[in-house]
């Protein structure tokens, strides 16, 4: 009985954790609503409160269960590989992740832009570790002259802002490539911008 009533638990949180994921990339943190919230998975608003008492826990939930897969194709950088196919590697990655995770880009899109409230300590920590180990390997490499001298905080960030565009902005990229599905000549592109870029 125990075992069947956590399952249930946990399907439905789930299934909160979904609907908050498409009400809050919609409409942003002060957009959203618990009642959309509710509305969007099936559950009254009374049950949807038994799990999560207020708007911002469940974002902060949905920010927490999102994060690992945030800093993944970053920590898949390797330091012992082909500089040019880690950093490509880390390209398509990317890129990927805006077309199979657009929801997920924009939900930390919104809330960067409120100026990272619920997400600040992470940012100032998990994250700033690892960019700070993956800048250290870009510029071992290019010490070692395996590279072109780029300067590899903003090349990572280069790298977050024409792949996460795609997600970001989908709106406006489909409006300008109507019949076009603006993922089939993206990799090619940005390989050949990058490879460029790097080349010595």
């Amino acid at each position: 009985m125990v075992d069947h009533e956590s399952r249930i638990q946990k399907r439905n949180k789930d299934s909160i954790m979904n609907a908050a994921l498409e009400i809050f990339s919609m409409y942003g943190f002060r957009g959203a609503t618990v009642d959309l919230i509710a509305n969007a998975c099936g559950l009254s608003k009374p049950n949807l409160l038994y799990y999560y008492q207020t708007k911002e826990q469940i974002h902060i939930e949905l920010l927490s269960r999102l994060m690992d897969y945030w800093l993944a194709p970053l920590k898949e950088m390797d330091e012992n590989g082909d500089p040019f196919n880690e950093i490509m590697g880390y390209v398509r990655r990317k890129l990927h992740m805006s077309k199979t995770l657009p929801r997920e880009s924009r939900l930390f899109a919104n809330e960067i832009i409120q100026g990272a409230p619920r997400i600040n300590h992470v940012l100032k920590n998990d994250l700033k570790t690892l960019v700070d180990e993956k800048a250290l390997v870009i510029q071992k490499w290019i010490d070692e002259g395996l590279i072109a001298k780029v300067h590899p905080y903003h090349l990572i960030f280069s790298i977050w802002s024409l792949t996460q565009h795609y997600a970001d902005f989908d709106v406006q990229v489909k409006a300008v490539l109507v019949n076009e599905d603006p993922f089939e000549n993206a990799e090619s592109y940005l390989e050949t911008l990058f490879s460029k870029l790097l080349t010595i």
